[in-house]
This record gives structure tokens, C-alpha cells and sequence, in this order.
């Protein structure tokens, strides 16, 4: 049985969507229509598209927009030709990418783009990112990002900002990741990436203009079980910058609730990396970073307390696993001396998982002060949130009991 199920995965599926794809909006004078051509790729002597679904045996196909446009309003979206994760050259492939893989490395771009001005690396799985860092070499972000969250990288996609040097792609090697990719590849790069036969290495040249991405929105389209679809302009943060963020007040019954303390220039800064990361996270959602890596990430839940608490055992997980891999080079989880699973125990909590002195970032606002509460115990230093809540003034007083500091960004950034 266990070959069978093998060889599912191992399946090409051969699509049936067809070659180009029309969509237009029509309003009683005017149509606007975009148009699509499939994407495919050579593979050996075959042209191939997408290798299936989200699960074998689902048809799939990737389209690129080859011509029109979308005026609403003052919104124009994304021109066509702007190619990014729709129109990847594909350099090395033991298997060519399926569904998952392509919208991995589309929102790992879709992070990627805010941090463009230092060596970044994204790690996403499951369209979600189990790891950011940013760093002074591309190496450095790159193993801070997967040490971040060493077991969810497992199998995953890295993207990073800059041309892929030989010790970041050695570092790439050691490890198993589905995809690479990045803006182009140092010579001799590509000899030590094929040791992983089956990773798919893919080269985006307009990784170096994602900075022109910023800002700018793409028509998203949600498929409904009855075939309706719901067309959305895609969500872009306006808050990018210090001055966009504003310190945490409000008045409830009649008394002004403000924070005491400003943020420090490291605490900014972890906030907007915080922030902006955020916003390539499935809601609701909760994540907490110092200095500008990931620490833990809380993805999908359905309450806001409960998804901060998932951030803050991951953390704790991640950390235990970290320090277990780099003092015996194995898994936590395959560590059987009870002596010295109980020392890394130890330093994990001493540490506090590492959430001392982090940021807290919240999709939503806070409907209680519980949330932020489950931050303030572990140590964090400041909070980061879109605010407009009933109850704002019990996080505020929360935060100044504990000499926190909180700012409000004014926006959501709920992904579904």
C-alpha cells in the first residue's frame, strides 16, 4: 500500500485547461477584459505546465496576464509583463513545481518586496512563512530564517532578495527545501544546489524591481463552492513607515487611556518588519520578532488569544529544537538523554523562548487585554496593532502596568 501511495505523489497530471484566458468586467458602456496565456515549461524533451494541484489528481494550471488592464476608481491594477512568480525561468528541476510550490514563492515575493535595501530571506510552507530574517549577508538572513523555525522549513520555499553566493547555497544544501528563489545565481552556485536532485531552482529576474511592486494592487479573485467568485482589489499596508504609526490612546466612558512610554529606534524597527511580514500571514494571526527575525508565528486560529498563545509555544518548540540541533546535531524530538533534555529545557525557559525584549504583532485589534497579556508574561517590550477596539484602554493599561510600549497602524490586515 505504502507504493502505492508513492507512487500518487510521483503522478504527472496532465491538464486540460485551456491555452489562453479572458476575463472581462462589463458595465453598461464600458468592458474591460484581461487576458491570460497557460504557463508551461521544458522539461527534458516535454513541454509541461503545473505538476498538479494542491493534491495529486486536481488538474492545475498557471496563467501569466499578457495584455489589458483594470481601472476601478483611482485603483489600477498590476500592468501586464510584470512577470514575477507567473513567468518563472526554471533552472534546476528534478520535478517541475506544482501548485503549492508556485504560490509559496509568490508570497514569499509578495514579503519579500518590503525589504529590499538589506540581504532578506523568506521561508514559506504551506503559503504560509515559518521564517524572516534580514541581516548584513545574505548567509546570515538566510540561517537566521531557518533557524527560526528549523522543523517547519522542512520541505519549504526560500526566497531571498540577492544573488545566491556559494556559502548561502551551501547552507541551502545541507538542508531539504522544496524551491529556491532569487534575483540570479553566483558561478559554481548551481553545481552545489543540484546535490538536491529534486529541488526546483528558480531564477526571477524582477526580484531586483520588487521594490516597484510596493503599493501596487493585483485583482484577487476567491473561487465559491457554486462556482460564484469573489473579485477583490489585493491588500496593500499603508503603514511603512515611523510616521505612519501613531502611539496607542483612546477615551472610554469620559477618561483619556494613553501609553506612557515611546517606542525606542529598535522597537520601531521591529515593529514595521513585524508588520509588514504580517501581511503575507494567513489571519488570525500573531507574530512576534526581535531584531528583524521571526521568533514565533501564529497562523489561522480562530481566536486572538489562542492564536498569541500558538506564537508563544511555538517559540518556546522552535527555540528547544535550536539549541538542541546545535549542540548534538539532531531533533529535539529524537533526543533520548532525559539529562540533557531537561538542560535545554531549562535555558529555553530561562529565555522565555526568546520572546524577551520582542515585538508583538497583531492582524487585528485586540477585543480584550487577555491577548496582550499573554505577550507581557513572556517578556515582550512593545506591541504593534491596528487599535479601534471597545476595549482598547484595558491593553493600554495592560502595556503600562508592565512598561510596555504600543502603537497603532489604523489598518487590518486580515488574510484569508
Amino acid at each position: 500500500m505504502s507504493e502505492e501511495i508513492k507512487k500518487i505523489y510521483r503522478t504527472i497530471v496532465t491538464d486540460h485547461f485551456p491555452s489562453k484566458m479572458e476575463i472581462s468586467f462589463v458595465d453598461s458602456d464600458r468592458r474591460q477584459t484581461l487576458y491570460y496565456e497557460k504557463v508551461l515549461w521544458r522539461i527534458g524533451e516535454e513541454k509541461r505546465g503545473l505538476r498538479y494541484g494542491e493534491n495529486p489528481g486536481q488538474e492545475a494550471a498557471l496563467y501569466r496576464l499578457i495584455n489589458g488592464n483594470l481601472v476601478l476608481g483611482e485603483t489600477e491594477s498590476i500592468q501586464p509583463g510584470r512577470y514575477l512568480a507567473s513567468d518563472v525561468e526554471l533552472l534546476q528541476s528534478g520535478k517541475h513545481p506544482g501548485k503549492i510550490n508556485l504560490t509559496d514563492a509568490d508570497n514569499a515575493l509578495n514579503i519579500l518586496r518590503y525589504f529590499q535595501d538589506r540581504p532578506t530571506a523568506v521561508i514559506v510552507k504551506h503559503n504560509n512563512p515559518c521564517g524572516v530574517a534580514r541581516s548584513d549577508t545574505l548567509e546570515s538572513a538566510y540561517l537566521k530564517a531557518y533557524m527560526a523555525d528549523r522543523v517547519a522549513a522542512f520541505g519549504g520555499c526560500i526566497a531571498v532578495n540577492r544573488s545566491v553566493d556559494k556559502a548561502t547555497a551551501q547552507a541551502i544544501s545541507d538542508q531539504y527545501a522544496e524551491v529556491v528563489v532569487a534575483p540570479d545565481f553566483e558561478e559554481g552556485v548551481l553545481d552545489i544546489l543540484s546535490k538536491r536532485k529534486n529541488l526546483r531552482v528558480m531564477r526571477i529576474g524582477n526580484i531586483k524591481k520588487l521594490e516597484s511592486f510596493v503599493g501596487r494592487r493585483f485583482v484577487d479573485f476567491k473561487s465559491l463552492i457554486d462556482g460564484g467568485i469573489i473579485a477583490q482589489w489585493s491588500f496593500v499596508p499603508n503603514v511603512r513607515r515611523r510616521e505612519d504609526l501613531r502611539l496607542a490612546e483612546c477615551t472610554y466612558k469620559g477618561t483619556l487611556y494613553r501609553i506612557q512610554r515611546k517606542p525606542t529606534d529598535q522597537e520601531y524597527d521591529d515593529m514595521l518588519f513585524g508588520w509588514l511580514v504580517e501581511s503575507g500571514v494567513t489571519s488570525n494571526s500573531v507574530i512576534y520578532v526581535k531584531n528583524q527575525v521571526t521568533v514565533g508565528i501564529g497562523t489561522g486560529e480562530q481566536d486572538r488569544v489562542g492564536v498569541a498563545e500558538i506564537a508563544r509555544d511555538k517559540a518556546y518548540r522552535k527555540l528547544a529544537d535550536r539549541y538542541c540541533y546545535e549542540m548534538y546535531h539532531i531533533a529535539y524530538n529524537e533526543l533520548k538523554d532525559p539529562e540533557k533534555k531537561q538542560e535545554i529545557d531549562a535555558k529555553t525557559a530561562e529565555e522565555k523562548g526568546g520572546l524577551i525584549g520582542s515585538v508583538m504583532v497583531s492582524d487585528a485589534f485586540f477585543p480584550f487585554r487577555d491577548a496582550v497579556e499573554v505577550g507581557i508574561r513572556e517578556g515582550i517590550s512593545a506591541v504593534i496593532q491596528p487599535g479601534g477596539s471597545e476595549n482598547d484602554y484595558q491593553s493600554i493599561e495592560g502595556c503600562n502596568e508592565a512598561g510596555v510600549t504600543m502603537v497603532y497602524t489604523g489598518e487590518r490586515s486580515f488574510k484569508h
